[in-house]
């Protein structure tokens, strides 16, 4: 089981702040006028009562930290490592990107309710989002927006029966392919694709209704989305992947910078 990461910033900012608050209207004054009323030759023990409290003092120190902190991941943007290889060759296993919280508009913490609406998902953005089958963040590219019909059919996209433009770039290794490069255009984006060799005459289609996004990965034989758990709905969605600021390889390899780039 994950752990609920925003559940415990908000909780933690409530907490600190809450005994930040108390102490500021009550408690506080209590320990001024307990100082004002204490003699001036009075045993230094006796001063003990004027400490702040550690859970106070804590309080105090960690809670304007986890207010920012709560801010820039909540509204504006958060980190996110890639963990699988759906997204091959656009994103890699290990590479670190950020997340725009609010291209898509502002949403609660936690609730993910939309409280200001600013732009909505195209065809072709590569977006974060809680998939309808698990309670995680998973990443893909939308190929569908309310309104389209999307068919995928010998491998092939076609969003409201127009074949989207796919222009083959090279097989890996060059004999013997264990997969085939092509240069895909989704609306104005442009980006390279992964397929396996071996063809495919199943025709699948779907109709997106309104509130909701299929979402496909660039290693198309080798993503687990939309064709197979279904669509997103717009409640779900976590924001636009826009940069890539670090990679690291599994195991104990260090961090590297040289593979930073925007995402397209």
């Amino acid at each position: 089981m994950s752990i609920d990461f925003p559940l415990i910033l908000v909780l933690g900012t409530l907490i600190t702040g809450l005994v930040w608050l108390i102490d500021i209207l009550f408690l506080r004054k209590k320990r001024e006028q307990f100082a004002a009323d204490i003699p001036e030759d009075v045993a230094v023990e006796a001063k003990a009562e004027l400490r702040v409290p550690l859970v106070i003092e804590y309080s105090i120190s960690f809670f304007p930290v986890l207010l920012i902190v709560l801010v820039l991941r909540s509204f504006l943007f958060e980190p996110f490592q890639i963990p699988t290889g759906s997204m091959i060759p656009t994103l890699k296993i290990g590479d670190f990107i950020l997340v725009n919280k609010y291209v898509y508009g502002l949403r609660l913490p936690v609730a993910g309710n939309l409280i200001l609406p600013v732009d909505e998902p195209k065809n072709g953005e590569v977006m974060v989002f809680i998939p309808p089958h698990e309670d995680d963040y998973f990443i893909k590219r939308v190929v569908g927006i309310p309104g389209d019909v999307i068919r995928y059919e010998n491998k092939q996209l076609y969003i409201n029966e127009e074949q989207q433009p796919l222009e083959f770039v090279e097989q890996v290794p060059p004999l013997n392919p264990k997969y085939l490069v092509y240069k895909e255009e989704l609306g104005e984006v442009e980006h390279l694709i992964h397929r396996n060799p071996f063809k495919d005459t199943r025709v699948l289609e779907w109709e997106i209704p309104e509130g909701y996004y299929f979402m496909m990965g660039d290693n198309r034989d080798h993503s687990s989305d939309s064709r197979y758990w279904g669509l997103v709905s717009e409640e779900n969605i976590v924001g636009k992947a826009v940069a890539v600021w670090m990679h690291k390889d599994p195991g104990w390899k260090f961090p590297v910078l040289s593979q930073n780039r925007w995402i397209q």
